[in-house]
């Protein structure tokens, strides 16, 4: 079946030395589902499934979930890490799998990520709700101030040494993600998380180098992506993922999000993944699929940088839409990938494009819609 030409979502798309054969990719998941004390922050069969069933499924690219930069970083317990060699190791196992079996050359992106002053809570299967105590394996946690999160325990603010160790773990753990093989590195900086923290002016009060202005509050995603760019070759793009809007009054808006999108773009980021929330409980979003593509839209307007659209996209028709009328350049999806992991071979077909698949599954490949 030859593509349709007005098929935008299956057209290719390079950054820098990344070749990538398509505009649908993975957005990253976060799972759970490391084996607790045992092997802390070490990926393990389950993140070989979850996430090879996606390369196998047709994904051009499949980011990982929000993996932590060192101990302190991690949301919860079970969370992946990658602040130890023998975490990389485990991670290189899964991204070889990606490279050798992905129907449509599948390549793979690492998202890095300190939770900051939202770490240290019980995972989400769990019975308890709410911040780990020290007897049960919790730890202190880390913020810009010692302001907490809800009715999460008070965070502990980060001093000069603080800060500097964060830029060094970012700086480390992007070192291990080449050694372990991935193809692309996203820095979180959205979701209420450490990087969205310091930017935030709902929650950066500092009055030193570190918060204030803008530029100040900016100050530590532009360190950290330096640190990133420093180790990691220049072929490799760097992907940033973005809260284009604090969705609180006197918060982050698309305007000033813009402005520091344009600022990271100077130190080296390539790519920008736009999401929204995340940094104050209580606030309403109002939820709809395609929500947040009018942030992309208007990010990518104003910064000039490839943009990807996420938030409640399933159907092929709709992404495809997002690419066409450039609003996008990238779709990214998350609950209609765990709903079909073969999401993006089921959107080929409806668009007419005839995307591989993997050998092993060839007899199932069909010709006409599902």
């Amino acid at each position: 079946m030859a593509a349709d030409a007005t098929t935008r979502l299956f057209s290719p798309i390079s950054l820098r030395g990344l070749e990538l054969a398509h505009r649908g990719w993975v957005a990253p998941m976060c799972q759970y589902s490391v084996d607790g004390a045992d092997a802390p922050g070490v990926p393990n069969d389950w993140h070989l499934m979850h996430l090879g069933q996606f390369a196998v499924g047709g994904a051009a690219l499949i980011l990982t979930e929000a993996t932590a930069v060192s101990a302190a970083g991690r949301i919860s317990g079970r969370d992946t890490g990658i602040w130890t060699d023998a975490q990389a190791d485990a991670w290189s196992r899964i991204t070889d799998f990606v490279h050798r079996h992905g129907a449509a050359g599948a390549k793979i992106g690492v998202q890095l990520a300190h939770a900051g002053r939202k770490a240290s809570t019980y995972w989400p299967f769990a019975v308890e709700r709410g911040s780990v105590p020290r007897s049960e394996g919790g730890w202190q946690t880390l913020a810009p101030t010692s302001e907490p999160f809800g009715g999460l325990d008070a965070p502990e603010a980060l001093d000069e040494n603080g800060v500097q160790q964060v830029i060094t773990d970012f700086r480390d753990a992007a070192a291990r993600a080449v050694w372990a093989g991935f193809d692309t590195i996203e820095i979180h900086g959205a979701h209420g998380y450490l990087l969205h923290q310091f930017l935030s002016p709902l929650v950066n009060n500092r009055d030193d180098a570190w918060g204030g202005s803008e530029s100040k509050r900016s100050k530590l995603l532009l360190a950290v992506i330096d640190a990133v760019r420093g180790v990691i070759p220049d072929a490799m793009p760097l992907l940033l993922r973005v809260s284009a809007s604090d969705w609180a009054p006197g918060g982050l808006d698309p305007e000033a999000v813009s402005r520091i999108v344009a600022a990271a773009r100077e130190h080296g980021v390539d790519f920008v993944d736009v999401s929204s929330g995340g940094a104050v409980p209580g606030v309403r979003i109002p939820l709809a699929p395609g929500y947040q593509v009018p942030f992309a839209a208007e990010l990518r307007q104003r910064t000039g940088l490839p943009v990807g659209a996420v938030g409640l996209i399933s159907s092929a028709s709709h992404a495809d839409r997002i690419i066409s009328d450039g609003d996008a350049d990238a779709v990214l999806i998350a609950r209609a990938a765990l709903r079909d992991p073969h999401w993006w071979q089921r959107a080929a077909v409806e668009l007419g494009h005839d995307l591989p698949w993997a050998p092993q599954y060839e007899r199932a490949a069909v010709k006409e819609k599902f």
